[in-house]
């Protein structure tokens, strides 16, 4: 049996439903659910707003959307050139294993390049084997010695202060 053919297209503003459900979809299989509190609403201006902070990507089966990649641009000092940084992607369990996947890293590999990026950068979490050797059999190197710092919350706030 062939799987349903999927389509990849930009998100739109009626996409944000969506969108936020997939995006509470990831966090419960990251066991990060707690953490979760965005809403459509809330979303909205980062995408869709005058000084939009990031750009996403759905795709769909059937006019249905089961999958997003979210993504941004960085800079690289070193290379002197812009990145391409992938904040999530996500693919409902019943659509994986079809290549939409594979085709969304793909589209956004090809956005990088034409947009004269010198990077296309995730993470993936430690534990998640079956990520980490995708990655690395479509070429991606897991960076052993990098580790992600991060203020937030109260921490943040304290620290704006300070």
């Amino acid at each position: 049996m062939n799987p349903a053919p999927h389509t990849l297209r930009p998100a739109t503003p009626a996409d944000l439903p969506a969108i936020v459900g997939l995006i509470r979809e990831l966090a419960v299989f990251e066991k990060l659910e707690h953490l979760v509190v965005v809403t459509p609403e809330s979303l909205q201006p980062h995408l869709f707003g005058p000084r939009p902070a990031a750009e996403a990507v759905v795709g769909e089966v059937g006019g249905e959307v089961v999958a997003f990649a979210l993504f941004f641009t960085n800079f690289s000092t070193f290379l002197g050139k812009p990145g391409l940084y992938l904040e999530d992607l996500y693919v409902q369990p019943a659509h994986r294993g079809t290549g939409l996947g594979k085709a969304l890293l793909h589209h956004l590999g090809a956005l990088a390049v034409a947009r004269g990026c010198g990077r296309f950068e995730w993470s993936v979490l430690d534990w998640n084997e079956n990520a980490i050797r995708f990655y690395e059999s479509m070429g991606a190197t897991v960076l052993p010695d990098w580790r992600i710092c991060r203020l937030t919350g109260n921490a943040l706030q304290g620290y704006a202060r300070d």
